[in-house]
């Protein structure tokens, strides 16, 4: 079998002739079913035997085993049977938790599945890469992933990146004849080749089929609470180790305090935090997927939540990615207006506001431009009711362009067929492409941006005729469109594709995409939330300037900056023009230096790298299968307002590990303190082993995994996003917890004593009010609602109630007594440890701090993102990087179009 696209195939590598309308439905449908889909096979599920062990193995768990094995050595039965049923129910959780987050991140691999483009019936169709077979003629173009092994029949220019499966980090060209491996990036060029080989038995399904078994990693919050878990585990066995110690000093038997001890550990630290945790990022995962925002690494759910800047590109973000050529000037000056529904291809062609004929001038420049193409149209189906793009957008606004002007886009190619070609690339900004007349001279058609396309060296034309065409090509960018001039040439003999002369233009076609509904409100509420959106594009500064304007980011006088100008942008930019790909990876160093979180979104396979240095990389779900491997997160409705939700997302995700730690911890605080102090006031042992272990099971369990599924908190956008650098339990949250326990401990001593005052039984007593009280904090740490909504997560309440009824059971169930060593309470001593186990909850509910309004923010959105405004207790809020001297203006400044549609630029 092949390794290598250059080597030569063996028979059993051949498969049927091309045919140029590719396979029809039934005989795809037909070797899908004999060869199955072409899908690498997944990983071996985890046996359940496998989970339990991995639960069982945790270090505490472990202690727990151990302490078990000490118990039923001695004979204590009772704290054997506690300690096991404590086991066996946070393994049960932990594996439960553990299943649903790999079902929840075994989802989302099924809505990023990648796309191909498949010629079937004699039509290209976009369908899932997993229903490619043998046969099948797939179309391949810059920024696309190689879908299965191919045998190229067509290839122009093509370069590959192997380096997925050799490490050769230098693109290989490619030719007819030659195999394109599965796996491997088409970086410039296009081509179409029959699959050879799919699934398992691809080059890329063989390297994975070696690394099936590869366990993923964990996110950076994963890791962090995991030290912070192990540091909480040494601290709690340093104070038990106190506790032991004074037991014994106070002559209790040293086994009896030895099992207090590990008690007394395994309730301090919260063990179920890492199945929470994750549990809480994949689920919040889901819920991102739901929305149209597909997290390819569960560490961009968290990372989110810290997003302070959004470096998004235009078409497809912020406008509607439904592009129309809506004005045509041909050369003689003459403007045309077209009209039509997204790429329908009917339409009118309208002249001062009255439908007209098509000229023939018009028409011309409208054949050349559906020439120099690679795009198609695709008609209605039953999963979509509009015609679509099969392409890239900006070609196929041609194509439905050339349609509505009357040529027919599949007869118009038939009867110019391409022979060569110049494919489009960022540097010279054009394509060339070259067509057989019947007469057999050649046709030469070039179509590119103004700059790069309306030069004397290239056109047969004269100064005035391109000035002229440069002032109308810079009106059209200021009104917000997208200009392209097309220029052509009859010949005998074709030029230099990388440098050609002699063509006469035809004419500009502007394009529009209109903004998406709402953009300019997102834009305004990202800076109410802290994040600052940046427009970064390749169009006209012109065309920028006005998109820009339309969204707020950009007034007169802004700054501007341009990726032809060697000049250091402002940190007040907002909108960058003119910028090539390359160039937005030192854009998000640039942010990513001062302090910011960047995520940065893109489409095209020169965005990859960018969306990799990024920290959150967002990928239109339009745009290649590079730019959305790359990416953490993708758009699938390529929605800006989706990152916006995403974001919240995040945060709200975050708030809830932080609000589990804060009950959770406190939790363990009380104890170990009241295990501690208890004997300073008479009381010798507060707790008896299987009580504290049963007042973990019932706080620690279900209360604390509900914690994770609250709902996101009034003004969640408007808030200043928290910094990457900021501890688990930074902000407030390290005191809140030590207060917290020091409030309950004091609630629970108090109650013991007063009850051996009165001679009642005062351990039992301290029992139920330590529980009780834990599990009031719970309630008392949700996410604070709004006056008059409805009360979210219901699952808290049944759990707080379920485990506050087992709790109380514990000192009134004879079973239960027995097995916990407790003495039944009467009901009015019952009904005081409930109102006295109401007092911390009281507390922090009446001394909690009310979500105030933000400040309100400059009209211009400056200010940097990652820092915090003077109410919040953090520094004042400044614009730009402080070290930057004052009035330094290094990029353009675009005051406004004061010639025709022509910014003026001041250094």
């Amino acid at each position: 079998m092949a390794e290598t696209g250059g080597q030569s195939r063996t028979l059993d590598d051949t498969v049927d002739q091309l045919v140029p309308v590719g396979l029809d439905a039934a005989e795809a449908a037909a070797r899908l079913r004999t060869d199955g889909p072409n899908a690498v096979a997944p990983p071996p599920r985890r046996h359940l035997a496998v989970r339990v062990l991995r639960q069982l193995t945790d270090p505490l768990v472990a202690l727990l085993l151990a302490a078990a094995v000490v118990t039923t050595a001695l004979g204590d039965y009772p704290d054997t049977a506690v300690i096991v049923l404590v086991v066996l129910v946070n393994t049960v959780i932990g594996v439960v938790q553990e299943i649903r987050a790999d079902r929840a991140v075994a989802a989302l691999g099924q809505l990023a599945a990648p796309a191909a483009r498949v010629v079937r019936d004699g039509r290209d169709l976009a369908v899932p890469a997993a229903d490619l077979v043998r046969g099948d003629l797939v179309r391949v173009e810059a920024g696309d992933i190689v879908p299965a092994d191919l045998l190229l029949v067509e290839a122009n220019r093509l370069q590959l990146d192997e380096s997925a499966l050799s490490g050769e980090s230098v693109p290989v060209g490619r030719t007819v004849g030659q195999d394109a491996l599965a796996g491997t990036v088409v970086t410039t060029g296009r081509a179409a080749g029959t699959v050879l080989r799919t699934g398992p038995a691809s080059a890329l399904g063989r390297i994975s089929t070696l690394v099936a078994g590869t366990r993923p990693t964990t996110t950076p919050l994963q890791r962090r609470l995991a030290v912070l878990g192990r540091t909480l585990g040494l601290v709690a066995v340093a104070l038990s180790g106190l506790v032991f110690a004074a037991g014994v000093v106070a002559g209790r038997p040293v086994v009896d305090m030895a099992i207090t001890a590990v008690s007394l550990v395994v309730a301090a630290v919260p063990e179920s935090l890492p199945a929470v945790v994750t549990l809480a990022l994949a689920l919040g995962a889901r819920r991102m997927a739901a929305s149209n925002a597909i997290p390819r690494r569960l560490h961009a759910v968290e990372t989110l939540g810290s997003v302070t800047v959004i470096a998004s590109d235009k078409t497809g973000t912020l406008t509607q990615g439904r592009m129309a050529v809506q004005q045509a000037v041909t050369t003689d000056g003459t403007r045309y207006g077209v009209t039509g529904s997204g790429y329908t291809p009917h339409g009118a062609v309208h002249r001062d506001g009255a439908a007209v004929a098509v000229p023939e001038e018009l028409r011309r420049l409208a054949r050349a431009g559906l020439l120099c193409n690679d795009a198609a149209l695709s008609p209605p189906d039953e999963e979509r009711a509009e015609w679509g793009a099969v392409g890239d957008p900006l070609e196929a606004a041609l194509v439905a362009f050339a349609a509505r002007c009357g040529l027919d886009p599949q007869a118009t190619r038939s009867a110019w067929p391409r022979i060569a070609e110049h494919p489009f690339d960022q540097a010279q900004r054009r394509m060339v492409t070259v067509h057989r007349s019947c007469d057999r001279r050649h046709l030469v058609v070039c179509k590119g941006a103004p700059e790069s396309v309306l030069h004397p060296h290239l056109l047969d034309a004269t100064d005035d005729e391109i000035a002229a065409l440069t002032r109308t090509a810079h009106r059209l960018a200021a009104e917000g469109l997208r200009v392209l001039v097309v220029a052509a040439a009859l010949v005998d003999t074709p030029p230099d594709l990388a440098a050609p002369t002699g063509l006469r233009p035809l004419g500009l076609v502007a394009v529009g995409d209109p903004l998406r509904p709402g953009v300019p409100e997102i834009a305004e509420s990202l800076d109410t939330a802290g994040v600052r959106l940046l427009l970064i594009t390749g169009d006209h500064p012109a065309t920028a300037a006005a998109i820009g304007s339309q969204l707020g980011l950009w007034r007169d006088g802004d700054p501007l900056a341009r990726g032809d100008d060697a000049a250091t942008p402002h940190p007040d930019t907002r909108v960058f023009a003119r910028t090539q790909p390359e160039q937005k990876l030192d854009i998000i160093a640039d942010l990513q230096a001062r302090g910011h979180v960047v995520a940065m979104t893109g489409d095209g396979v020169n965005d990859a790298p960018a969306l990799r240095r990024a920290d959150i990389g967002v990928a239109m779900g339009g745009g290649t299968e590079v730019a959305r491997q790359a990416a953490d997160l993708v758009l699938v409705d390529d929605d800006l307002s989706t990152v916006a939700a995403a974001i919240g997302e995040g945060r709200r995700i975050y708030d809830n590990i932080r609000r589990f730690l804060r009950y959770s911890l406190s939790g363990g605080v009380a104890e170990i303190l009241v295990m501690l102090i208890g004997p300073l006031f008479g009381l010798p042992v507060p707790l008896l082993p299987a009580q504290i272990l049963w007042v973990n099971l019932l706080t620690h369990g279900v209360p604390g995994v509900a914690l994770g599924a609250e709902p996101a908190e009034p003004g969640t956008l408007r808030r200043a996003p928290r910094s990457p650098q900021e501890s688990v339990l930074g902000a407030g949250l390290g005191r809140d917890v030590l207060l917290t326990g020091a409030l309950i401990a004091a609630v629970v001593l108090g109650a013991g004593v007063v009850a051996a005052g009165r001679d009642l039984p005062w351990q039992s007593v301290v029992f139920v009010v330590i529980g009780l009280a834990q599990l009031g904090v719970a309630l008392a740490v949700r996410a604070p609602r709004p006056a008059g909504a409805r009360r979210g997560n219901p699952g808290l309440l049944v759990a707080v109630a379920v485990s506050a009824l087992l709790q109380v059971g514990g000192v009134l169930i004879a079973p239960l007594r027995d097995l916990l060593g407790t003495d039944p309470l009467a009901p009015d001593v019952l009904l005081a440890c409930a109102a006295v186990s109401a007092v911390p909850a009281l507390v922090l509910w009446l001394t909690r701090r009310r979500p105030t309004p933000p400040p309100a923010r400059r009209a211009d959105g400056g200010g940097d993102p990652g820092t915090r405004d003077d109410d919040d207790g953090g520094e004042p809020s400044r614009r730009g990087d402080p070290t930057v001297p004052a009035g330094r203006r290094e990029d353009v400044v675009v005051t406004g179009p004061t010639a025709p549609g022509s910014p003026t630029v001041r250094p």
